[in-house]
């Protein structure tokens, strides 16, 4: 019988870059964590097999992607709202109500990975990337993660899958189309810059956490975003982001009404924004990660859970 203590030992190494692996492939951090524990569970059950013809690293990651496999057999793709339907018309259009029957796409609290993996894979790890891979079918996304994300060899692809060599590069070039349907080419290929980054964000704070409707304005790209999961109204350009911003937003809440805290999910900056009520108690509201353009911004998703704020480590409610 394996020895318990050292196959946990020497597979702990790689469960947090596992759980980013997993939340590629899914698209959730709950179902993310899930896997991984599927993972190590299945590895252990079977570690009296393991020959070490492949590294202990490699044996695990063919295990977690069968797993999300069999995972994804019987689940929707994870959608963002701008990947439902066109943009809102209308800044003075109602949000409506929520639509908590989609099973919407997470963001990942870098909190949860290795420093180092949030630095190597944040590339692969952005919200448009993994929001585009929800495009693709289970074998093709799992396929073109292990080529472009993993750099695997089309055969350790094959090997892992079951398939065969030629399998893996028709399923990887079908992948490749489909992502140049379903993204633009910046949002998969581009790396984010740091350089300005945190002025970003601290300008972005800063203009809400003061009702700044000018220093906001001057922060949006003409093609900015925004979307509010889980509703299914989005807006696209700046004069329809900024009025529903203005109108909807700083109107409503004022100066001082919103407390923002910086925060990092995904490999990107992102806020974690409090609302102060009435009884001046400032609960959790929304999570809105951000896409930098230079000293613009190109992106928000902001998550109006106040559920996620535990897996950031942050409390519903500030004193």
């Amino acid at each position: 019988m394996a020895d318990h203590d050292e196959f946990v030992r020497l597979a702990q190494t790689y469960r947090r870059e596992l759980l980013a692996h997993c939340y590629r492939m899914l698209g959730s951090v709950d179902e993310a964590e899930d896997l991984v524990q599927e993972t190590y569970l299945r590895a252990w059950r079977s570690y009296d097999t393991y020959e070490a013809r492949a590294s202990l690293r490699t044996w695990l990651y063919r295990i977690a992607t069968n797993a999300c496999l069999t995972a994804m057999e019987h689940r929707a793709r994870r959608p963002l709202p701008a990947g439902l339907g066109a943009p809102g018309a209308s800044v003075h259009e109602p949000l409506g109500v929520p639509a908590t029957d989609i099973p919407w796409l997470q963001p990942l609290p870098d909190v949860l990975l290795d420093p180092a993996t949030v630095v190597s894979a944040r590339g692969s790890l952005r919200l448009a990337v993994v929001a585009a891979l929800q495009h693709l079918p289970p074998r093709q996304r799992a396929v073109f993660i292990l080529r472009e994300v993993l750099s695997w060899r089309a055969h350790e692809v094959a090997d892992a899958l079951g398939t065969s060599t030629a399998a893996v590069k028709s399923t990887l070039q079908r992948a490749r189309a489909r992502l140049d349907e379903v993204a633009p080419e910046e949002d998969l290929v581009a790396e984010p810059s740091s350089g300005d980054e945190r002025a970003v964000v601290d300008r972005y704070m800063a203009a809400f956490e003061y009702a700044d409707v000018d220093g906001l304005a001057q922060l949006l790209c003409d093609d900015i975003e925004l979307d509010m999961p889980p509703y299914l109204v989005w807006f696209r350009g700046r004069k329809h982001v900024f009025g529903f911003m203005e109108s909807k937003v700083l109107d409503m809440y004022g100066a001082m009404r919103i407390h923002m805290v910086p925060v990092g999910a995904n490999g990107q900056p992102a806020v974690a924004a409090y609302e102060r009520g009435p009884d001046g108690v400032r609960r959790a509201h929304s999570v809105q990660l951000i896409t930098p353009q230079g000293d613009r911004i190109r992106r928000i998703t902001a998550f109006l859970d106040p559920g996620l704020f535990a897996r950031f480590g942050l409390p519903g409610v500030l004193d």
